[in-house]
């Protein structure tokens, strides 16, 4: 028989023997990935399921790097209501790469949207940041006061850029709104939390390809600009959308917004030197799991998916083997035991608002 490529690649090029009859806890990491060290400041931004990366590195023991916190006083459960702790800043979910490339040229004074202050959904005089709506529960009282937490924010955003080691953004949706005054991107439509939709004003984007790798690039040009030495961790939401605006069906819209991000991912972490990608979506939605890994909903991811996917990180990027998640005991029914598996961690997503649960 004569020789040929694939007579002598490793067991994980193969589906059958990497893939067929493994199981959902697979681990599709090749070569190549960074290491993290303890000391490394680790910041995060994205999609709602970044939060849970966040979560799995302050519980096991890495320098998850906050520069934006609450007063000491403050308990712990209102400073997570007022979006402090999910993540490195308290810029609430960056769902698209537009909104990342956006959101440094605020904290560095590029870019100074010209819809910066909407009403508050609540009305009252009150009024809520465009870029992170939900940020206060009930918004400010004033634009005064918004103002001054906004320029305290974009200082902290700052701080974060040029003190992080590594950044792991989500990459989270392609769909977005911008204004069509100076293409802003909002993290949720005007409308569904503060603000007024108004057509004139405001299009509906479903970025591309080639845009989200340029929104990228653009990004890890500005990043290494203010801080030559950082290294970025590139995942891919599993989380499907809430509801889409393109016309097509959910699942479609899905796939197309899903395929978009991992293609641009790729093309990133291929075309720049210390930046990787981490298959947390391929891990969640592939078919060794089975949908194992979702709620009844399918779209919220159960702790066993989570702990699935960060084992996989930290052994790769720290050599640390977590624990099996603890078995149920031997007087749990079946029933009560698979609630058990699909129990999920409730995170704060803008993007449900599109629909809510009850309408």
């Amino acid at each position: 028989m004569s020789d040929h490529p694939y007579r002598s690649l490793p067991d994980g090029a193969y589906w059958r023997r990497a893939v067929a009859g493994r199981g959902p806890a697979i681990d599709p990491l090749g070569g190549g990935f960074l290491t993290l060290g303890r000391e490394e400041k680790v910041a995060t931004a994205g999609s709602c399921f970044a939060q849970h990366i966040a979560r799995y590195l302050k519980r096991s023991g890495f320098a998850f790097l906050v520069t934006e916190t609450a007063h000491p006083i403050v308990p712990a459960d209102a400073a997570e209501r007022h979006g402090y702790g999910l993540f490195s800043a308290r810029y609430g979910n960056i769902y698209t790469a537009r909104q990342l490339l956006q959101l440094f040229d605020r904290a560095y004074g590029a870019f100074a949207p010209a819809e910066d202050v909407w009403d508050a959904a609540e009305g009252g005089g009150r009024v809520v940041d465009p870029f992170r709506p939900t940020i206060e529960p009930r918004g400010y009282a004033s634009e005064a006061e918004l103002r001054a937490d906004r320029a305290h924010h974009l200082a902290k955003v700052r701080e974060m850029f040029e003190a992080l080691d590594i950044f792991v953004f989500t990459l989270g949706l392609t769909e977005g709104w911008e204004s069509t005054d100076d293409g802003a991107v909002f993290p949720v439509c005007p409308g569904v939390s503060g603000g007024r939709f108004d057509p004139a004003r405001h299009r509906f984007r479903n970025f591309r390809v080639a845009e989200v790798t340029a929104d990228m690039a653009a990004f890890v040009a500005r990043l290494r600009g203010v801080n030559p030495g950082a290294r970025i961790i590139l995942t891919v939401s599993p989380v499907p959308l809430v509801a889409t605006a393109s016309g097509n069906h959910v699942l479609a819209a899905t796939t197309y917004s899903k395929s978009v991000l991992r293609a641009a991912a790729q093309e990133i972490a291929e075309d720049h030197d210390g930046v990787f990608y981490f298959p947390s979506y391929e891990m969640i939605t592939g078919a060794p799991a089975a949908a194992r890994y979702f709620a009844e909903d399918l779209r919220n991811v159960t702790e066993e998916g989570v702990a699935h996917v960060m084992s996989v990180f930290l052994r790769h990027a720290a050599g640390i083997d977590l624990p099996a998640p603890a078995a149920a005991p031997a007087s749990e029914t079946p029933d009560a035991t698979l609630a058990a598996a699909r129990e999920w961690v409730q995170v704060m997503c803008d993007e449900a608002l599109l629909d809510p649960e009850g309408e």
